[in-house]
């Protein structure tokens, strides 16, 4: 561990470190202490007997502290850097060491039946919904997703996504006849005499025009008249036509059953009959669907309509107070009340949930399993020492401080047992 570098490590490794560093020296401690009671019992003993006792108990202490040390040292590491076999056992077998804990995670805790009963006693729905209740937790969901699909978005290629809606629009809009869905709809339009608000409507604003516009009608038929007939005749001829067209109005407004009424019904119906069966009537729309559809004005029109609606979108979806991202915060937290009041709705959803979970988990287990071997092997067998000695290294010095205890407890046992059997 001495090559580990404070600065390298995080601030919760750091402190693993340092209490790494703390236990190792009092374990070693326990070790040089021992070492130091059985010199002095040692050199005493044969004028003090009852000091044997302390040198078998200092003995059985530092045998026990050197067995503990070697003990925790070769699962790092060769003790003194003796290639002793069986030793250095993480960095020799990390790879095997990565696949058995892959196997048992994959065989004890991905087994359908232990994530189905983990899931089932959580209240999946309900924990949901009161997390989504929160404002702050809705807002930060629609932030999330706002965030997401603006990156889209901006992912998207404007070449493609104009070629799928040109081609969109050429099979679905454009390739297909109008003319017999036209006259289809247009004969049920004029079956329900659902075209009457449209045909007042037109001639309401044609009498409005015709009121407001008189003097368009000055030249307009007598200048056509000979030079040789008099103005005041060519003045009355203009009022008469304009004075005929404003009653014509007047009463085609008036009387719902007008003549002039009759006639468009009959126009509406001969053409409705006509897109559906003539092909010359089909013939023509279609030649001036194509007029007005061409190639370019297709691929123009897909252009501005992506255009548009991606500025449309980026604009609201990165605007925290447009309308769309406050609905969207407002139905998620709608969600969250439904899913933390309603019993049934929590029921569902906590079946699906658990349902497709298992299904993945069981479906999938090896592979999610396989992400513990494939990155254990990926590290370095040195790194990895290192890195799970910080882990569990200060755990393991305590091996070594009750070794030294053990041992010192067994040895003066050991030592006053055979001294009462044989001496």
């Amino acid at each position: 561990m001495a090559s580990i570098r404070a600065a390298d490590l995080s601030p919760a490794d750091r402190a693993r470190l340092r209490g790494l560093r703390r236990m190792k020296a009092v374990a070693a401690g326990a070790l040089a202490a021992m070492a130091l009671v059985f010199a002095i019992a040692f050199a005493f003993e044969r004028d003090i007997p009852a000091l044997s006792y302390v040198r078998a108990a200092a003995e059985g202490g530092m045998v026990g502290a050197l067995a503990d040390w070697f003990a925790v040292t070769a699962l790092f590491r060769h003790p003194l850097g003796i290639p002793i076999p069986h030793t250095a056992i993480i960095p020799r077998r990390k790879d095997e060491i990565g696949r058995t804990l892959g196997e048992f995670v994959e065989t004890e805790f991905l087994r359908a039946d232990v994530v189905r009963d983990k899931l089932e006693s959580t209240p999946i729905a309900s924990r949901a919904g009161e997390w989504l209740v929160d404002p702050v937790n809705s807002r930060r969901v629609a932030a999330e997703a706002a965030a997401a699909a603006a990156g889209v978005l901006r992912a998207l290629s404007d070449d493609d996504v104009r070629d799928v809606i040109e081609s969109l629009a050429r099979e679905h809009l454009i390739e297909p006849d109008w003319g017999p869905p036209l006259g289809e709809r247009l004969e049920r339009v004029v079956a329900a005499d659902a075209h009457r608000p449209a045909v007042d409507l037109a001639v309401d604003t044609i009498g409005a025009w015709l009121h407001a516009n008189r003097s368009a009608f000055s030249g307009l038929v007598s200048r056509r008249l000979p030079s040789w007939v008099p103005k005041i005749a060519h003045r009355l001829v203009d009022d008469t036509v304009y004075n005929e067209a404003v009653a014509f109005v007047d009463k085609v407004r008036a009387d719902p059953d007008h003549q002039a009424r009759h006639a468009i019904d009959g126009y509406l119906s001969r053409l409705a009959d006509n897109l559906q069966n003539d092909p010359v009537t089909i013939g023509r729309l279609e030649d001036a669907k194509t007029s007005v559809f061409d190639s370019p004005r297709v691929r123009a029109l897909a252009a501005d309509a992506w255009g548009t609606a991606k500025a449309g979108l980026l604009t609201a979806l990165e605007d925290e107070r447009s309308d769309l991202r406050r609905r969207a915060t407002e139905a998620l937290a709608q969600i969250g009340e439904r899913l933390r009041t309603d019993a049934g709705l929590q029921r569902r959803v906590d079946t699906w949930v658990t349902d497709a979970v298992v299904f993945v988990v069981d479906r999938h287990r090896h592979d999610i399993a396989s992400i513990i071997t494939d990155t254990v092997e990926g590290w370095d067998a040195e790194d990895t020492t290192r890195k799970i000695e910080l882990m569990v290294g200060r755990d393991l010095q305590y091996i070594r401080l009750n070794g030294t205890v053990i041992g010192a407890l067994a040895g003066v046992a050991i030592y006053t047992v055979a001294h009462a059997i044989l001496g």
